[in-house]
Order: C-alpha cells, then structure tokens, then sequence
C-alpha cells in the first residue's frame, strides 16, 4: 500500500478522500477518527506546521505520552534530591529540562541546588562522565532518563566508566519502553483508533517491535518522521489502513527505519540494561515497560551504590495539573483551566509544561493565540 512522496499540497489534497473512505465505518465530524500521535517532537512539528488545521472535520490528532521528563515519575526526582541533599560531596549532573519538575515531596531540582546541593546541568551522559574523570575524590551520579532513543547513549556511558575504572560515576536510571505504554493505552475504553509511531525511536528499535503491537492490539501503527511530507504521508497511510480495516504496520519512514533497527546500538543496550516494570507520572506501574542496569554494572548503579533514604512523606505535585488525561490524549492543553494563565512556560504547574517537549509547552509555544 504505497504512499507516494507527493509534495504537501498534494498530501493535503488527499486528505478528504482518505477520510471520506472511513465514513462507512461510522467515523464522523461528530464522531471523528482519532490518531495518537507518540512523541512530542511530532506534536510541536504538527503545531508549528499547522498539520492539524489540514485534517477534515472527522479526523482528530491527539498527543500521546512520548515525551521523557513528562513521565518520569515524581518519586524518580525525590530519590534524586535526596542523593544531592545527603550523599557528602556528590555532584548531581542533569539536563536542563528536568530540573524545574515537581517532585513529590521535595520541591525541584532548582531548589536543591539554591539550598546547597552540587546539581549541575550538562548537554550529554559523557560530559558527565568527563565530570567523574576530573573530581576521582568525588561521587557523580547522571540522571539517565528517556525512551529507546537515549538508552544507547547511557549504555555507552556505562560500558565505558566500567572499562576505564570510574568508579565515582554512577547512573540513575529511569528508562521506558514505548511499545508497551502503547499497549496500556489501546486497553482503554476511548483508545485511539491508529497511532503514529515515532522515526528516530524506531530508527533505534526497528519497526518489528510496532509489527508485532499493531497486530496484537488490533489497531494500526504508522512510523512518521517529523517533517511535514513525513508527518501527512503517516497520515494517509494511518487512515487507508483504517479503511483496509488492516491493523497493521505501515513505515512511512523507511529513509531511517528498518525492521531490525540499530543493531549495534541494541546489542549495547542489551549488555547494559535489562526489561523491569517501571512507574510512568500520571499512567501507573506498566509491565515490562522499562529498563533497568544489569547485576554486573551494579558499582555503576546509583541504586545499587547508595542506600535509598527513608521514602519522604508525599503529596501529589500534579494535583494541579492533569497531566495523565492530556498524556493519555484525552484532554487537549488549550482545554486545561489553567493553560496560559496559572500554568505558564516560567510558572509551570506539572511536567507536561516544564518540558520542551511536553504537549502543553508545544502548545503554548506555537498557539499563542489560544493562550
């Protein structure tokens, strides 16, 4: 079922009939077909683009949980600023985007480090481990979070502190698999009817994996890149396949995804990591939905290596925000009482807001006008 590389004009001129093909499966202005979009770099690429304002009437695109620090989970940020806070000399290295996320008991990264503790932003998992290197009388502990994309890049990191003997470097690791979460979401009542599947996580992971899902989950999974030919091409397709009644897998994205993925890349994350069930923010413990580092890298793993403190006594820092209904696509940001008014991009009320990433961010950042 091929989808020809039609310049946009053209893919958007497809897009009535596409849709008007699912009408005698019920799909309707009232009763639109909706497709999840995974990743929040498709979701800020179909703002900024415009892609939504292309769709007719009976298709609706609605944001999935594919943005890392939006579901790192609240507790994974107080083991972390417990370290930073009791852990005598340790250095705390983490990317920009998680430090203003709530925890559930502790505040923020920013106010841990504004009470004292050595919190440090850095651009790679290297650069700190380069800061391991150049403090050997000091503990340093990376805050390794994300999807498939970023797993090799830790993996790495470790494979290389175990062959050089860093042995004050340590990973905290809070990693999540997508097919799954996926899988979660199909289960429930108002599940998406086909989703786009993010290219540069499949480019890591190969399409296999979303072959075996869409078959099992009966729906179909579509892999876009994040330009807007690519995102319209995943698009069609997802709507020709709904119309095919065909649950399947479809790569739109067959410049950069293959079946197998990176197999180097996979063999290294397999030596490093293996699957755990792991916490999502807002979405609950999902089976076998993450990774976690293997017994033999345990010296590297800060779990391991520290003794965990006394659970803090918890509230809950998204009571505020809805962040699992606008995750799990049933909510849009701009429907949100507190969008653009108590939750803001410099005053964010919960993670969704705080990431670049986050749908609300990619809405703020692109719909001002809806602010």
């Amino acid at each position: 079922m091929p989808v020809p590389p039609h310049p946009s004009s053209a893919l958007a001129r497809d897009l009535p009939s596409a849709a008007a093909a699912l009408s005698p499966l019920g799909f309707t202005a009232s009763n639109p077909v909706r497709l999840m979009e995974v990743c929040g770099g498709q979701t800020h690429a179909i703002l900024r683009y415009g892609i939504d304002d292309l769709l007719p009437p009976s298709v609706r695109l609605v944001h999935g949980p594919g943005c890392p620090v939006c579901v790192t989970p609240a507790s994974y940020l107080d083991r972390a600023i417990a370290l930073a806070r009791t852990v005598p000399g340790l250095i705390l290295a983490s990317f920009a985007d998680l430090l203003r996320v709530p925890s559930a008991s502790s505040g923020d990264l920013y106010s841990a480090r504004a009470a004292g503790a050595d919190v440090r932003m850095v651009l790679s998992p290297l650069q700190a481990l380069d800061l391991a290197r150049r403090n050997p009388d000091r503990p340093v502990v990376f805050l390794g979070i994300g999807f498939e994309t970023t797993a090799p890049a830790n993996a790495l990191v470790l494979a290389l502190a175990r062959r050089d003997r860093v042995d004050n470097f340590h990973l905290l690791s809070s990693h999540f698999l997508v097919p799954p979460v996926l899988h979660r979401i199909a289960a429930l009542p108002d599940a998406p009817h086909a989703f786009l599947a993010a290219g540069h996580v499949c480019a890591v992971a190969g399409a296999s994996p979303y072959a075996a899902l869409a078959a099992d989950i009966r729906r179909p999974v579509v892999v876009t890149g994040f330009s807007p030919d690519e995102l319209l091409r995943g698009i069609l397709a997802a709507l020709r396949l709904l119309a095919a009644r065909r649950p399947a897998l479809y790569n739109a994205y067959p410049e950069a995804v293959r079946p197998d993925g990176n197999p180097d890349a996979l063999r290294l994350v397999s030596e490093v990591f293996e699957s755990c069930d792991r916490e999502w923010r807002g979405l609950g413990l999902i089976p076998a939905s993450g990774l976690r580092i293997r017994p033999d890298y345990a010296p590297w793993d800060a779990d391991a290596a520290f003794p965990a403190p006394p659970p803090p006594t918890a509230h809950d820092p998204d009571a505020a925000c809805p962040a699992a209904q606008v995750l799990l696509g049933r909510l849009e940001p701009v429907d949100c009482p507190h969008f653009a008014s108590r939750c803001r991009p410099e005053n964010p009320l919960g993670a969704p807001m705080v990431s670049p990433e986050g749908p609300c961010a990619a809405y703020f950042l692109h719909r001002p006008r809806t602010a």
